[in-house]
């Protein structure tokens, strides 16, 4: 009867099984420290997401997550299904709707200009405006969050929907400053038109597509 074959252990094989050993450690150690850390980036993203929205909607005290769609509106869990557009409903202390924030992003000089957009149900017109992100030029496009002229744009910018319910009655646009005559109209800044026509654009194309689905139903947002 033949030995049993042996099995030369080399240095070579030695380091081997040593760097799979640190790998298969390091994977452990690393998958253990993005499990532990989902918890507290959903809360800081939470947290940013309000403090956004707090923003654009004074007196708001807590949000709630929706998703708009031809049959109606309902609460937002997982994936925004194909034709929906998702909102954010905000409310006071006492528990009454404050109003809706919703995200628009439009192209920029640089790159898309995304913001976030306060709507007031009972004037139905956006009450304020904050950037969620962009690459502007220093000092010339970031005017969009500085310049109290153009932010003056959206104390009361009506995007009242028409009597269809299929598209607002008048689009929102962008127009050379200083010569604004209509509500729906926004004073561009002076030297950034680009950026300017980045946030008009884009809070039209978002205003479009949610509010003729959001304001029929907009009763049903309770507290």
């Amino acid at each position: 009867m033949s030995e049993p074959a042996q099995i030369q252990v080399t240095p070579g094989n030695k380091m081997i099984a040593t760097m799979v050993l640190v790998a298969s450690i390091c994977g452990v150690l690393i998958v253990g420290a993005f499990e532990s850390t989902q918890d507290a980036i959903a809360d800081n993203k939470r947290i940013t997401l309000e403090r956004a929205v707090f923003k654009v909607l004074p007196g708001a005290a807590s949000v709630r997550e929706y998703v708009a769609t031809t049959a109606g509106i309902q609460p937002l869990s997982g994936a925004v299904p194909e034709g929906g557009v998702k909102f954010y409903a905000a409310y006071d202390q006492a528990g009454a709707l404050r109003g809706i924030a919703a995200e628009a992003a439009g192209k920029g000089y640089a790159d898309t200009v995304r913001v976030l957009y306060g709507y007031d149900a009972k004037c139905q017109c956006i009450i304020g405006i904050g950037v969620v992100s962009m690459r502007e030029t220093p000092g010339i496009g970031d005017k969009i969050i500085t310049d109290q002229a153009f932010l003056k744009n959206f104390e009361a910018l009506d995007v009242r929907v028409n009597t269809e319910m299929t598209a607002l009655a008048n689009a929102v646009k962008v127009v050379k400053h200083g010569t604004k005559t209509s509500p729906w109209q926004i004073d561009a800044i002076a030297g950034a038109t680009v950026t300017s026509k980045a946030v008009g654009r884009g809070i039209n194309e978002s205003a479009q597509k949610l509010l003729p689905k959001l304001v029929p139903h907009i009763g049903e947002l309770k507290p």
